[in-house]
């Protein structure tokens, strides 16, 4: 873990830059620009609100914010996981003729996704004033769920740049686990409500807690539209699950990044 650390630290001007310049290069060919950053997340929110809020009556308080942070949370998730698995094959040349530590791309990846889940946040706040949802100071309880929703992707994202070097269909089994655990992540259903419908409390219970993209979901809107305080026992069991998975991941790296400018 020490090794990891220094590592990020010594490259930290890399990872900065490097998210930078691919943030520009994503809108130097755009007329609306930077733009495109607010207009992406707004409209799958208008789209999911519409087909289950209207359509379906799912009935829930203040839905569009309530789908709208399931977005943010999910899609810096998703990102995150998708892009790891092929982060080394897209840059082919630098690895193999430059020594990076292979999680340095990682973290400069994590950058733009932060960044992009920032600008998301502010457009929920904007969201909750037209919706009249009330601003309380819990709000900012939301800081340590999304240090742990990273500490427990990043670490996830280790091990699939690992395997994305050593299967070549591994994209492809993450697109399709991705795909399950977005619906079983209630991203535009309340997994709490859902569950007492059909079951007793513990289902709701083990959706939520067993899987830690719902968790961070579930607890980020109970912070922002409920004015609640999260479960800090949950916040705490995912902190520990991230920092191992962080330490094991970085390990594996450490032990084989030799090998894999030979693979790819």
């Amino acid at each position: 873990m020490f090794r990891f650390l220094k590592n990020l630290w010594s490259y930290r001007r890399y990872i900065t830059r490097s998210a930078s310049a691919e943030l520009h290069s994503e809108i130097a060919d755009s007329y609306l620009n930077w733009l495109w950053w607010v207009i992406e997340p707004l409209c799958f929110m208008l789209i999911y609100t519409f087909v289950f809020g209207i359509l379906f009556q799912r009935g829930q308080e203040y839905f569009a914010t309530f789908v709208f942070l399931g977005l943010t949370v999910w899609e810096f998730f998703n990102r995150m996981l998708t892009s790891s698995v092929k982060i080394l094959r897209e840059n082919r040349e630098l690895v193999s003729k430059v020594y990076v530590p292979k999680y340095v791309l990682l973290a400069s990846k994590s950058l733009t996704y932060l960044f992009k889940m920032a600008i998301s946040f502010g457009l929920a706040l904007g969201l909750m004033a037209v919706q009249g949802v009330p601003f309380r100071a819990k709000i900012l309880l939301v800081l340590p769920i999304i240090l742990v929703l990273y500490l427990v992707t990043f670490g996830l994202s280790l091990f699939l740049i690992h395997l994305g070097v050593l299967f070549s269909d591994m994209q492809n089994l993450v697109t399709i686990g991705l795909r399950m655990v977005f619906y079983m992540s209630g991203v535009f259903y309340n997994i709490r409500r859902l569950a007492q419908h059909v079951a007793d409390g513990q289902l709701a219970f083990w959706m939520i807690r067993a899987n830690p993209v719902a968790f961070c979901m579930d607890e980020v809107r109970k912070a922002m539209l409920e004015a609640r305080g999260p479960s800090w026992e949950g916040l705490l069991i995912w902190l520990a699950i991230g920092i191992v998975l962080v330490w094991l991941g970085a390990a594996l790296i450490h032990k084989n990044e030799n090998t894999y400018a030979k693979i790819i």
